[in-house]
């Protein structure tokens, strides 16, 4: 008997064949996956060709006409929405064949890891807790709490959290730090540290006191619960880990995403755009920076483009090297018609599959929680997030099992911890559309 990649036992192949039945089988998903890709890609550029020319049609019947025909109007508005979901249908298939398999010993893993392994397998199959309660006691972890649930396995945990920050937009491009406590400080001075210059044999003049003020970053709990069947569980061809991990992935990447950008700090994290703004040339520390349009609820008519030069340049260079923009569609779909003076469209497909497009040769973020040009609102936001926007995540995912509450249903209570803020308010500019 040997164990194929989709798990399920086969009986009756030969010795010889049997190790070479697998190795053909994945290679062959994986060719089929990446040519979906390829042939996602392909589709893609071959719409954003499409989207060039029906808006340089439009834009030659603006310089004609001083307005554009109302179908061709509608054909950009269709291929431009055209590109959105084609986007999104290749973002899906690179993840996706990208994501590797688990299953089986892996390099590496300790035997306390395997016992843990099994331990929950059977806690979450079967709700035998014994031997998961006995593991965690004798490891001592702090996480230990039969009444608020067992810690997954190391390896289900990092799934998690690969899953999610492939689905989590402001996740995948900010700072991330791993806490064991429950909340994490970090000191910074407030007023710059004192420094000159002096000679080799000079007395060295007595510096002040460096005002040092703390930013603390709480982390707050995220909760999911999906339910399965009875017959899901005692499927043993069913991989818990990939099962839990996919069916808590949307829920947290949602909340997660939606809090770090707008989040108010009360019991969750404190998003970016939370903090208060003013304008770029009164910028102090513990406020972010922004650029306005000069129009309320869009650019200005001419040279809107210059606007977001304005944006990028208000970053100091050391965070620039690094910056990237971050904007929700609709936001994107508009600045995709913009062209410098030479006829260039400022903005450009990936290059590549799995990767972001650029504007301004800067990589784009889409986050749906930003807001859409509306009077006042800071649509679009440019800097570095990885040294700008801090994650803090507390160690351990812990699940509950819960067989009674929704008969037949088995409920799985999964909660972690996390949190978030500004850590570097230089790192990160807006641009507010208002006069």
């Amino acid at each position: 008997m040997s164990h194929w990649n989709d798990g399920v036992p086969r009986i009756g192949a030969s010795l010889k064949k049997e190790p070479r039945a697998p190795e053909t089988k994945s290679a062959e998903t994986r060719s089929a996956s990446a040519h979906e890709v390829r042939e996602a890609m392909d589709e893609f550029l071959s719409s954003f060709e499409d989207f060039k020319s029906a808006n340089d049609e439009r834009l030659g019947e603006l310089e004609r006409k001083l307005t554009a025909d109302v179908l061709t109007e509608e054909k950009v508005d269709r291929i431009n929405r055209a590109l959105d979901t084609q986007k999104k249908k290749m973002d899906e298939l690179t993840l996706a064949a990208a994501r590797p398999e688990i299953g089986g010993t892996r390099a590496g893993e300790t035997y306390a890891g395997r016992e843990h392994k099994r331990a929950f397998d059977r806690y979450v199959r079967k709700g035998e807790a014994h031997e998961l309660r006995g593991l965690e006691a004798k490891a001592l972890s702090v996480g230990s709490d039969p009444d608020g649930g067992y810690l997954v396995p190391v390896e289900t945990e990092k799934l998690i959290d690969r899953i999610i920050s492939e689905v989590s937009p402001i996740r995948a491009i900010a700072g991330i730090r791993q806490i064991g406590s429950a909340s994490y400080k970090k000191p910074f001075a407030a007023g710059g540290m004192q420094t000159g210059w002096v000679g080799e044999t000079e007395a060295r003049p007595q510096t002040a006191t460096p005002s040092l003020a703390e930013i603390e970053f709480p982390a707050m709990e995220l909760y999911a619960m999906p339910a399965a069947t009875p017959t899901l569980l005692d499927d043993a061809a069913v991989n818990i880990d990939q099962w839990l991990a996919e069916e808590v992935q949307t829920a947290f990447a949602e909340q997660e995403g939606a809090a770090f950008v707008i989040g108010d700090g009360v019991k969750k994290p404190r998003g970016f755009l939370d903090y208060d703004m003013v304008a770029e040339n009164a910028w102090e520390w513990g406020k972010l920076g922004f650029i306005a349009t000069g129009n309320a609820g869009g650019f200005p008519t001419s040279n809107p483009a210059d606007k977001l030069i304005d944006l990028v340049y208000a970053v100091k260079a050391g965070y620039r090297a690094n910056g990237r923009f971050v904007m929700n569609r609709s936001t994107q779909s508009s600045i995709r018609k913009f062209k410098d003076t030479d006829g260039n469209y400022l903005w450009q497909p990936a290059v590549a599959a799995g990767q972001p497009p650029t504007l301004l040769n800067y990589a784009v973020t889409e986050a749906e929680d930003m807001p859409s040009m509306e009077a006042g609102a800071p649509a679009v936001a440019f800097g570095d997030f990885r040294r700008g926007y801090l994650i803090v995540d507390r160690l351990g995912v812990r699940v509950l099992r819960d067989p009674y509450s929704a008969k037949p249903y088995v409920l799985f209570y999964t909660t972690k911890r996390v949190g978030g803020g500004v850590q570097n308010f230089e790192a990160i500019k807006l641009l507010k559309f208002q006069a």
